[in-house]
């Protein structure tokens, strides 16, 4: 993890990022190797969802399967209400772009690609000075 005189911009259970490295539970970063960071949407595909609840419309025709084809159109909306995209911080790096940690909640992702641009940013700065 850190060092004691690195400065650290973010830290919980999953994720460390000081102006040196930016570490996630499965691998580490340099950051002096990171040219950019950014948040991608993760799109979720939702078509079984609507295909569940089409498939459950000619049921409510066919008199025995009428209750089948309720319980289809209603799981399929509610499959179809739950399905949630993702967000991943993106980083580009010499060996290409990676997606270093990816979460539904976007609020966290914004708070760890910040502190990322952080390090970048004083990494910039010091390199900068010398």
């Amino acid at each position: 993890m850190a060092t004691q005189n690195e400065t650290v911009f973010y830290h919980d259970t999953n994720v460390t990022v000081t102006p040196v490295r930016y570490v996630t539970q499965s691998n580490t970063y340099a950051v002096r190797n990171i040219s950019s960071v950014y948040i991608f949407e993760i799109d979720k595909s939702r078509l079984k969802a609507v295909l569940t609840t089409l498939l459950g419309i000619p049921l409510l025709f066919l008199g025995d399967l009428f209750f089948v084809g309720i319980i289809m159109i209603l799981l399929g909306i509610w499959w179809f209400i739950s399905i949630k995209n993702e967000y991943a911080v993106r980083i580009s790096t010499n060996a290409g772009e990676s997606d270093s940690i990816v979460s539904e909640d976007k609020i966290y992702i914004q708070k760890i690609a910040n502190a990322v641009n952080e390090a970048f940013i004083q990494r910039l700065r010091k390199k900068s000075l010398l």
